[in-house]
């Protein structure tokens, strides 16, 4: 059999069980997030969205689906993307699910769906929240696998989370996907990007080139969105080195100011005395641990109470 059929007949085994069985129950159900479409792994095998435009190969995604951490969760890229199915199956996000949804149907998985059905996934994902019916606030994650394995139970719930990360994405298919949520009204957008342009041997100043492009284009699709530019983390690998993403940092900060985006420090609270990530913090050197998301959430809750208490004095005054 071939490898596209092995994959199929795993993906639509997947959903044979009613999801709605397994989901585990909580006290305040979830929103509700209508999609238009009668079957969502239906419409993931539609036609596919435009290529990302890309000046060169070298800047295609270096896709992987495994990840190391050690919680009930999806462990791979397969169980993951069959778990967000799963919701939108049922009218809602995974970010609003607790994180062992649907184990019965993923658990076992060993489906490797590939970066477009990835990339139709948040697409739908995206379709569906900017249909919501909810007066919560909407957050999105943007950039590449840091931010796909995001743990969602560490994502403040006072807000909705849309993650649009996908592994190995670059600041080009960054660019490219923007359109995809176009139309989601987000509240804020934290974008992280730059460390697969840095494996893939960009220039820091394409980089930056890149990330400017990307902020101008968000500001010109959502003109009252807080975007977030959060600094390129460090690593533990001789190919990506330190002291570029240092130098990249220090341009992000300025760029983040110019063009009236907020500028989030990750890299001081990672960082080693010898300029490397801490190595509790990696699982490979450049991915994260259970540790290093503690460590991002931290970041995260400390940056909105700021920000709460600077809107707070200037309502005051």
């Amino acid at each position: 059999m071939s490898a596209p059929s092995v994959f199929a007949l795993t993906f639509a085994s997947a959903f044979l069980p009613a999801p709605s069985a397994v989901v585990p129950p909580t006290s305040t159900p979830p929103e509700q997030f209508p999609l238009s479409i009668t079957s969502p792994h239906a419409a993931l095998f539609a036609a596919s969205p435009s290529a990302p435009v890309q000046p060169e190969s070298e800047h295609q995604p270096e896709f992987s689906t495994e990840v190391a951490l050690a919680t009930s969760a999806p462990r791979s890229g397969g169980q993951l993307y069959i778990q967000r199915l799963s919701a939108l199956k049922i009218g809602k996000l995974y970010t609003r699910l607790p994180s062992d949804s649907f184990r019965e149907i993923w658990g076992n998985s060993t489906a490797r769906p590939t970066y477009e059905q990835w990339r139709k996934l948040l697409i739908l994902e995206a379709r569906a929240v900017s249909r919501r019916n909810s007066d919560r606030d909407l957050s999105i994650l943007l950039g590449d696998s840091l931010s796909l394995w995001f743990p969602s139970d560490r994502l403040p719930q006072s807000q909705i989370w849309l993650n649009q990360g996908i592994s190995g994405d670059t600041t080009w298919n960054i660019l490219a996907r923007l359109p995809d949520i176009e139309n989601t009204r987000p509240s804020q957008i934290y974008l992280m990007a730059g460390v697969n342009d840095l494996k893939m041997g960009a220039s820091d100043s394409e980089i930056i080139w890149n990330i400017q492009r990307i902020l101008k284009r968000l500001r010109s699709m959502q003109p009252t969105t807080k975007i977030i530019v959060e600094s390129i983390l460090p690593t533990r690998t001789s190919r990506i080195p330190n002291d570029r993403i240092i130098g990249i940092n220090q341009q992000l900060q300025e760029l983040a100011r110019q063009e009236g985006a907020t500028y989030l420090d990750l890299f001081s609270q990672f960082v080693d005395q010898d300029g490397q990530i801490q190595s509790e913090y990696t699982t490979d050197g450049i991915h994260l641990s259970t540790q290093g998301y503690a460590t991002w959430q931290t970041v995260f809750q400390e940056s909105d109470t700021r920000v709460a208490s600077t809107a707070m004095t200037a309502a005051i005054k």
